[in-house]
């Protein structure tokens, strides 16, 4: 049942550097939103280097800054090797800003960098702000062991900068499972503007068919973006490879962001191997997982959502460094009974891993071997959105409305 608002907008900003997590959560957002709200135009500022590479419904449209790409030790650098960090950076932040002034939007939604990337967002926060548009930081429900996190916010006085300029702190999960300030010390102020949401649910677009549908019974292996997802896909093929009795057929995708070197290894060490399908990407990831039989992956937030989703037996094998986010996940859904977890050093045991996907699926699904996975993420999304622009009249209406 869609609604009619007259000419609302909300401005979305995604860092994306390294993978396709944010942009897609992003996207997910914007989806919901439009379709309960005719009438209501989005925009999303993105980083990510394909972000061309989805489609977007009508009245989501995205625009595109300079990329920067994060290195695996955690350090960023700039997509064109010609034009240096600090350029690039001044190249965005001057983009977002503008877009902010041209747009004008009624509410902008920041993904999971509070000031944004090397703090590029604070001055359109601080120009947004005076002229009352509604600010909303969106956290993952885990952003990184307390710790990390802690040592990162503190260097840049994070912290204090979101209880100064944001309205509302909207994380993407159930409170039950998990709070991504743990162990941070967060002022009551801010405590008060923390809204969980829930999971995101994800759908399968209407309409649209993957080119990689299949009808047949397979597991799906996924990265994610694939940046550092090469080791679990070798994992994987060695397993098949070490035992004679893994006939399970299986479809692996690499990911846009692998490596070409990595990427080019694993699909001839794939072709060796008859149980395994090996594609490089697929933009209709959720269809691909609703019709696997179970699920193999690193357990981003993502595609953390579409298990939940989609309700398949997933085996999660966590990245652990640089951030543990993953890691964290993994290890609180497997104590609930959503998942099961291998770490990477077990992982790479092909007995192990063998055993493992061997189990996958006859393993009971999320809904039937865990608690309640509250995936009402973007229904309250909907409801708070819908209730700020009606009040749109009155700032007081928003702020705190919670």
């Amino acid at each position: 049942m869609s609604r009619r608002l007259e000419d609302a907008r909300i401005l979305m900003y995604s860092h994306d550097t390294f993978g396709l997590g944010h942009l897609r959560r992003c996207r997910a957002i914007a989806h919901a939103l439009v379709e309960d709200y005719r009438g209501l135009n989005i925009l999303i500022i993105s980083g990510a280097t394909i972000a061309g590479a989805f489609d977007y419904r009508a009245r989501v449209d995205f625009v595109k800054i300079p990329s920067v790409i994060k290195l695996r030790n955690g350090e960023y650098t700039s997509l064109a090797s010609h034009i240096d960090l600090h350029e690039t950076l001044k190249m965005r932040e001057s983009s977002i800003r503008h877009t902010a002034e041209t747009f004008q939007p009624d509410i902008f939604i920041v993904d999971k960098e509070p000031m944004g990337l090397k703090g590029e967002v604070e001055d359109t926060l601080a120009y947004l702000k005076a002229r009352g548009t509604v600010l909303v930081l969106g956290l993952r429900e885990i952003m990184d062991a307390p710790h990390l996190l802690e040592a990162e916010w503190k260097k840049n006085s994070i912290m204090q900068k979101i209880d100064q300029y944001y309205d509302s702190v909207w994380v993407y999960g159930p409170p039950e499972f998990y709070d991504p300030l743990i162990g941070l010390d967060v002022p009551q102020s801010l405590r008060r503007k923390m809204d969980f949401v829930g999971f995101l649910q994800r759908s399968v677009s209407r309409g649209k068919t993957s080119i990689n549908a299949r009808k047949d019974n397979y597991i799906l292996v996924t990265t994610g973006g694939g940046g550092d997802g090469s080791d679990l896909v070798h994992d994987v093929m060695n397993a098949y490879e070490a035992d004679p009795t893994l006939t399970q057929k299986a479809l692996v995708v690499l990911g846009p962001y692998m490596p070409a070197a990595e990427r080019a290894k694993l699909v001839q060490k794939g072709e060796a191997i008859p149980y395994i399908e090996v594609i490089e990407f697929d933009n209709h990831m959720e269809e691909l997982i609703d019709s696997a039989t179970g699920v193999v992956a690193m357990g981003g937030y993502n595609t953390y959502c579409e298990i939940l989703s989609f309700d398949k037996p997933a085996l999660i094998v966590p990245r652990v460094k640089p951030r543990e986010e993953q890691l964290l996940r993994a290890q609180r859904a497997s104590e609930l009974g959503l998942v099961d977890m291998l770490l990477p050093e077990q992982s790479v045991d092909p007995t192990i891993m063998a055993e493992a996907l061997k189990r996958l699926p006859s393993r009971q699904p999320p809904s039937k071997s865990g608690g309640n996975m509250r995936l009402e993420g973007l229904d309250h999304i909907s409801q708070t959105v819908g209730r700020w622009i009606d009040g749109r009249g009155s700032h007081l209406s928003l702020v705190g409305a919670e």
